[in-house]
């Protein structure tokens, strides 16, 4: 599923880049063209194209990137497949997903499988679409060392909801809009993935939600 993840990814992603990016982004950019280009889509395929046993990986990310861009062709939900553009993305594990699943069905289910049934059950795409969008900050690419410098701040995102950082020594905590659920935790073992290019991504031990779910 992955190796077609990312070949919509990449159908889509030129289209939409123009309308994640700021008109003076690529003048703020250019001093750090250095940095590469490799895609966030590319790491998503990395590890194999199917939902195994390994909860601490994005197999159900994939899947919900494909099903929104399955339903929805031109969601800007592709620019993760176009690593010219700049971007931070807080990417959810399995095992986050299996806590949402949990919480929108009553009980959390047994496999990766489960868990995706259960949340594409649970939410109707557009809601999926407005997830994922909110896990992407546009136009930064923040490791984590700057995060942990960004202590307070509010990070705007391409969902357009914000996310509050909270700093607490080596700990990182993302505020988002659902005031019953717990918040977000930065994984320390998952940081900076794809680091070296412009778009940089750090694992989350819970999803991100943009409005009360």
């Amino acid at each position: 599923m992955r190796m077609k993840t990312t070949a919509v990814l990449a159908a889509t992603a030129a289209a939409l880049t123009a309308g994640l990016v700021s008109p003076g982004a690529e003048a703020q950019a250019a001093p750090a063209q250095r940095d590469g280009t490799r895609s966030l889509a590319q790491v998503l395929a990395a590890d194999g194209h199917h939902l195994d046993h390994h909860w601490s990986d994005f197999d159900v990310l994939d899947q919900v990137v494909t099903t929104v861009l399955e339903a929805e062709p031109d969601s800007p939900v592709a620019v993760l497949a176009d690593g010219r553009t700049r971007l931070t993305a807080f990417l959810p594990t399995d095992r986050a997903f299996r806590k949402l699943a949990g919480a929108l069905t009553g009980s959390r289910p047994a496999t990766e499988r489960g868990t995706f049934r259960a949340l594409a059950h649970s939410v109707d795409v557009d809601t999926l679409e407005a997830v994922l969008l909110y896990h992407v900050v546009p136009d930064a690419t923040l490791t984590a060392r700057k995060v942990l410098k960004a202590d307070g701040a509010t990070l705007t995102t391409a969902q357009g909801g914000p996310v509050t950082v909270h700093v607490r020594g080596h700990r990182i905590d993302l505020g988002d809009q659902d005031p019953d659920a717990r918040d977000p935790r930065v994984n320390a073992w998952q940081t900076d993935l794809n680091a070296g290019n412009r778009q940089v991504a750090h694992g989350v031990n819970r999803v991100l939600r943009p409005v009360d779910l």
